[in-house]
């Protein structure tokens, strides 16, 4: 329990550093955000509305109260307000969230189904047929670019075979198989890097697993090989295996924004750009911390699951 107390206060602590960094980024930027919300066609916007706008952002105050007004609406769940359509951020964030962890959840759902297995076939039989062809295979997904994967998969499924819808989005409650036809396309673009990732780094763990003693101990006792494979060789290549996935699924939030707007995906990608565009600072900020708090939990995640594979590391 006090090791898991140590790493919720530690990222509980990287939390709060990156609110910190995204306050100050967004302060040290060049330029005064209001006049910059309020130019338009090159023509200076009128100073009143300027002073208008600084003092409705808080722009006006001390820049330690306006730190610490911050914190304090983030430890209230508020974000902030568009500037853009007048709509609460953190609404906003809580309708398109789900879609986006659907999409990387789907993504590392067929990295794992087929990396995990893969990988550790083509450490069975290093060297063979089915090693070479995998392996090469993975160089090749993690050579091409995730854009065009996309497209081609778009133009193969959609356009030449008609099996599927070149992208769109149904709720899961009013037509759950048409979902899941719409999210296997873009789960796949997403995921085709990280199967590569996860094939290449189960193999590597298991071929160091074979050459373990506690691998030799296990079979000169007579255990199957069935059991001997389970819960000795890939129990422990699971770990590193685990810790790979959980750093390239926090890359997966990055890779979304190509994805989603090449399948007309509805998550977190169309209003960050579009708040991008209309120096909407409100809605960047709450979507960049949602962003990072998540990837700082999804490590916290993976941390008390090595804990639950490895007792060693709880007594680090």
């Amino acid at each position: 329990m006090a090791w898991a107390a140590r790493r919720i206060a530690v990222s509980l602590a990287l939390v709060w550093i990156v609110a910190s960094i995204v306050f100050l980024v967004i302060h040290i930027v060049p330029g005064d955000p209001a006049e910059l919300l309020l130019s338009s066609g090159g023509f200076a916007p009128d100073p009143a509305a300027v002073a208008e706008l600084r003092e409705r952002l808080g722009l006006d105050r001390p820049l330690l109260a306006q730190y610490a007004a911050y914190l304090g609406a983030l430890l209230r769940g508020d974000l902030g307000t568009s500037l853009v359509d007048d709509f609460p951020v953190a609404q906003e964030i809580l309708l398109r969230l789900p879609r986006t962890l659907e999409l990387i959840g789907a993504g590392a759902l067929i990295a794992v189904a087929a990396g995990i297995p893969a990988g550790t076939w083509a450490a069975l039989r290093r060297g063979g047929a089915f090693d070479q062809i995998a392996s090469a295979t993975a160089a090749l997904l993690l050579a091409v670019p995730v854009f065009v994967v996309g497209t081609l998969l778009v133009l193969v499924f959609a356009q030449l075979l008609r099996w599927m819808p070149a992208g769109g989005y149904v709720a899961l409650a009013d037509d759950p198989w048409r979902h899941l036809i719409l999210l296997s396309l873009p789960a796949l673009a997403i995921g085709k890097g990280l199967v590569a990732v996860v094939f290449r780094m189960t193999r590597t763990a298991v071929l160091d697993a074979l050459s373990r003693d506690y691998v030799r101990t296990a079979r000169a006792k007579g255990l199957s090989p069935a059991r001997v494979l389970l819960r000795h060789v890939v129990r422990n290549a699971l770990i590193p295996v685990l810790t790979v996935l959980a750093l390239h699924m926090g890359s997966l939030l990055g890779g979304t924004v190509l994805v989603e707007y090449v399948f007309n995906w509805p998550g977190l990608s169309t209003p960050l750009l579009r708040a991008v565009e209309a120096r909407d600072y409100p809605m960047v900020v709450g979507i960049v911390v949602t962003i990072s708090a998540l990837f700082v939990l999804l490590n916290l995640a993976m941390d008390l699951i090595y804990a639950a594979l490895d007792p060693r590391i709880r007594a680090a």
